[in-house]
């Protein structure tokens, strides 16, 4: 017999601002965790829980099964908000244990990032403003995908940049990453050359096109003046990889592999890139470090005695 899923509302709602007040956590983590949780709540409401001092070891391990059709990092995702609310509710003292603590995720197959090779990434971003085109929403897409991938950054740091966060003498790029932190990171010579073209010419069309108020300090702006979204993001790197001829699947996060992997296979050590990615633990830098299939083929040619 189900209960009323409305019956945890005020328990996750104090848990929600607890993550985006008190500890400061990005706001799509929290909403994250919020999605999360609705479902987790609403799973319990079904089975009949109308609290989470009812809820037992068994059925948190249940609720991590009834997610068969998710992928595990899906699955990973959704225990740790899980994780988090019971915590929360223990240091509130409104439980006498965590029956969560000791339910893990289940484990996924090892999976490798989407990686371009240094001429796919060329073909990408030429395609984004083919010729010598001075259209602006053209110039504007070179500069945002040579941006992206100069930095490493990610979809939310670019959209979320400022034309004052870049250093045009400098060669240098203010990123605010996951939890409000900043991080300077280098911008190279094809990026500041896309960018001082944009700026010259692209943004300044753009903010003349715009309709109603301009947002001044964005960086990359759409045709009505406003920021540019994650999603318009999307779109620009889908376009550009059709325009190239890329077959196999690219997204906005393939620039930051890409970006990773070949500081990496170029002689940059894990803890360099570690900081220019804004990644907390080196232990999320370790995945760029895998050998590409080609390299694997080549030193086992070479070394081993019976390989030709």
């Amino acid at each position: 017999m189900s209960t009323d899923p409305t019956a945890f509302e005020p328990l996750v709602e104090q848990f929600i601002v607890h993550t985006g007040v008190e500890r400061g956590l990005a706001s799509a983590t929290v909403s994250a965790y919020q999605s999360d949780l609705k479902l987790y709540t609403d799973w319990l409401s079904q089975r009949g829980i109308a609290s989470l001092d009812q809820v037992s070891k068994q059925d948190v391990e249940d609720f991590v099964a009834s997610l068969e059709d998710e992928s595990a990092a899906s699955k990973a995702r959704r225990l740790a908000a899980v994780h988090e609310l019971h915590r929360f509710a223990l240091e509130q003292r409104l439980l006498d244990s965590d029956v969560s603590q000791s339910v893990k995720a289940p484990k996924g197959a090892s999976r490798l990032p989407d990686v371009l090779s240094i001429e796919e990434v060329s073909q990408l971003l030429a395609a984004a403003a083919p010729g010598e085109s001075t259209d602006p929403v053209s110039l504007r897409d070179r500069a945002l995908l040579e941006f992206m991938y100069a930095t490493g950054c990610r979809v939310s740091e670019a959209v979320a940049a400022n034309v004052e966060d870049v250093d045009l003498d400098q060669g240098l790029a203010r990123l605010m990453g996951k939890g409000s932190k900043q991080r300077l990171v280098p911008v190279g010579s094809y990026a500041l050359r896309a960018l001082q073209a944009y700026l010259n010419l692209g943004r300044p069309s753009l903010q003349r096109q715009a309709k109603k108020e301009v947002e001044m300090s964005a960086l990359f702006l759409n045709k009505r003046g406003k920021r540019l979204s994650r999603q318009s993001v999307w779109l620009v790197v889908q376009t550009a990889a059709e325009r190239a001829g890329i077959t196999h699947p690219v997204h906005p996060h393939t620039l930051r592999h890409s970006f990773a992997t070949h500081l990496i296979a170029g002689g940059a050590d894990v803890r360099t890139v570690q900081e220019l990615l804004g990644h907390a633990s080196v232990t999320t830098t370790q995945i760029y470090t895998h050998v590409s299939p080609q390299r694997l083929i080549e030193a086992y040619q070479t070394a081993h005695p019976r390989a030709r």
